[in-house]
């Protein structure tokens, strides 16, 4: 009979104690954890390997280059709102009217009608039969035009 494990009570019938814990087994009457430890260290982790980081690689930033797509932008005779390519400047057209293939085919017909008498240079003062071509209003570079034939 092991002293501890199960103790008689005088003048009844022996009752087993329950078996001794683990601790206990392990270091008897000694208190847990056993004192050769020093304060603040645990024992679960005294055979583990020690956790070592490694340094994260530092990677380049990523340079983010934001692309526009334009457009092309389609002129008739009516200012455009636009982005001038040769001074970057955001504008509004500029307009000048210059005579064109239509003008002088009208000019012809009204002369081909009997209009001869200056009747057919009519069409020289009509801006709606003459070409347009578009200027920017910031740097004055011709950035489009329109023609009517």
């Amino acid at each position: 009979m092991q002293p501890g494990y199960y103790q008689p009570i005088p003048g009844s019938h022996v009752v087993p104690s329950a078996p001794p814990s683990y601790e206990e087994a392990l270091y008897g009457n000694q208190p847990y954890p056993p004192p050769l430890l020093q304060p603040g260290i645990d024992p679960k982790f005294m055979n583990s390997v020690p956790y070592v980081t490694q340094p994260i690689p530092v990677q380049p930033p990523v340079a983010v280059q934001t692309v526009y797509v334009q457009q092309p932008i389609v002129f008739h005779d009516r200012p455009v709102q636009m982005s001038c390519p040769y001074c970057g400047q955001i504008m509004t057209t500029r307009l000048s009217y210059t005579s064109g293939a239509l003008t002088w085919l009208s000019c012809g017909g009204l002369c081909l009608l009997g209009c001869g008498a200056g009747c057919c240079l009519i069409p020289f003062c009509i801006d709606s039969l003459k070409d347009v071509d578009h200027y920017c209003s910031s740097c004055t570079a011709i950035v489009g035009s329109y023609k009517r034939i």
